[in-house]
């Protein structure tokens, strides 16, 4: 498959990196900064441009003519509204995705689509992580919160914790203290590593456990897992840009809501637009702000800023300080891991975040989620059956009959408005939404020919 990558900036290395890895795609990165290109020649195998992305003849050098799909990652919206214009306009380009920060754009939905402008898909990465965060918020407790099937099932991480449920048990324990409950281990990761998850396998503290299940079951799995961890009311926003922003106005009707913003014209402007949340003028890694705001208190501290430093900084201050829960929002993934080994108990990252939602329009096959797990290493997908028994490898097969590479499973299927968890002798029909985690990312292809009709 022949992509086309307008942009270098973090979101775009980071999807030249996920896409080139895969034997079928040819990638083409485009950028008016010609060091940065170089420095991602050296290390992917892509094709590079310099240009501006919006303009006819870089697009035209680029291959637009015959890429199946143009992602223009650029930061500015103009440019990449401009550029999925002149891919189709000019070039027919098939699939045009556009990623799209500014809420005026994306709040007005006849604006792109066949009746408007040529963007085939809007990501906003800011909405995205908003979206995310507010997960992590509503369920205490988790590292993750991944939604399929229109939000009907789950796959949620957490840590084992000395005295729980889960540290010093074996998965087949764990069975028969939750026996009403359906759900299932799709990946325990143990300093950093992949334990394969199977009946015997004891989990050890601070291992990190994935579970996966329908949502009204897990509400209950976390309750008796987490039965310590008391809703998340009290929270604590660092920065007042764009997710900040849409992370208060999301949290402010339902939680006690304080977002700190360094910039004082910012700040007046983020009150006049908040409703309830208190706005405070300062420095989130200012020690005595922070105690004056009664930060022991806390049951979340979100450090959204722009500056990752200052966000892991302010997240480890108010952690030491007190805070129940502290996230950081990092752009570095290699900073990722690094940072959760800290005191700090999530690292947020947006690439990671926005590129699984760029996946799954990439795809082959009926894929239609994708979430990028541990870095991007291992990925959890929702993919949809199609064709019957004649025509598809896994229809009308059981799930032991499927021969999915090493590190793959079948966690979860949702037929109709059904969810079932998925079991060796359970059979696939046509139709079924089929969740699958995928310990090693690289597996991905002979997964997706499986699922290709």
């Amino acid at each position: 498959m022949k992509i086309l990558i307008l942009g270098a900036g973090q979101v775009g290395r980071t999807a030249a990196q996920h896409l080139s890895r895969e034997e079928s795609n040819e990638v083409t990165v485009v950028d008016t900064n010609e060091d940065m290109l170089r420095d991602l020649q050296d290390r992917l195998d892509v094709r590079t441009v310099a240009g501006n992305a919006a303009h006819p003849s870089v697009l035209e050098a680029a291959g637009a003519a015959e890429a199946e799909i143009l992602v223009a990652l650029t930061s500015s919206d103009e440019v990449n509204i401009v550029a999925c214009e002149v891919a189709f306009t000019l070039f027919r380009t098939p699939t045009k995705i556009a990623r799209i920060r500014a809420a005026e754009y994306t709040s007005r939905g006849a604006l792109f689509g066949s009746e408007g402008l040529s963007v085939d898909v809007v990501i906003s990465p800011e909405q995205l992580v908003t979206e995310y965060v507010e997960r992590l918020v509503r369920h205490p407790g988790t590292l993750q919160v991944l939604e399929f099937a229109d939000g009907r099932v789950l796959l949620v991480g957490v840590r084992a914790l000395r005295g729980g449920l889960l540290a010093g048990h074996s998965l087949r324990d764990l069975a028969r203290q939750l026996p009403q409950m359906q759900l299932r281990v799709v990946a325990i990761y143990r300093e950093g590593r992949s334990i394969l998850p199977e009946g015997d396998t004891i989990v050890a503290v601070d291992d990190e456990v994935f579970f996966l299940a329908a949502r009204e079951d897990m509400r209950r799995v976390m309750a008796q897992l987490r039965h310590g961890d008391k809703p998340a009311r009290r929270i604590v926003i660092a920065g007042g840009g764009n997710i900040g922003l849409r992370l208060a106005r999301t949290l402010e009707k339902s939680n006690q809501v304080k977002l700190i913003e360094r910039d004082a014209r910012r700040a007046r402007r983020v009150s006049e637009l908040l409703e309830q949340a208190i706005v405070l003028h300062g420095d989130a890694s200012d020690e005595e702000l922070l105690v004056e705001e009664n930060i022991d208190s806390i049951d979340v501290f979100a450090a959204l800023t722009n500056s990752e430093e200052a966000n892991i900084l302010s997240a480890m201050l108010a952690k030491r300080l007190g805070a129940r829960k502290a996230m950081a929002l990092i752009n570095k993934p290699s900073y990722t891991e690094l940072v959760e080994q800290s005191t700090i108990d999530i690292a947020i990252s947006p690439q990671t975040i926005t590129i699984g939602s760029l996946l799954a329009h990439v795809r082959r096959g009926d894929v239609v989620r994708v979430h990028a797990i541990k870095g991007g290493v291992a990925e959890a997908i929702e993919a949809i059956v199609h064709g019957d028994e004649r025509s598809s490898r896994v229809v009308g097969r059981m799930v032991d009959q499927i021969p999915l590479p090493e590190g793959a499973s079948i966690g979860a299927i949702v037929r109709g408005d059904e969810v079932l968890i998925a079991h060796h002798d359970t059979v696939i029909h046509t139709d079924d939404h089929v969740i699958l985690f995928l310990a090693d990312r690289r597996h991905l292809e002979a997964v997706e020919r499986l699922f290709q009709s």
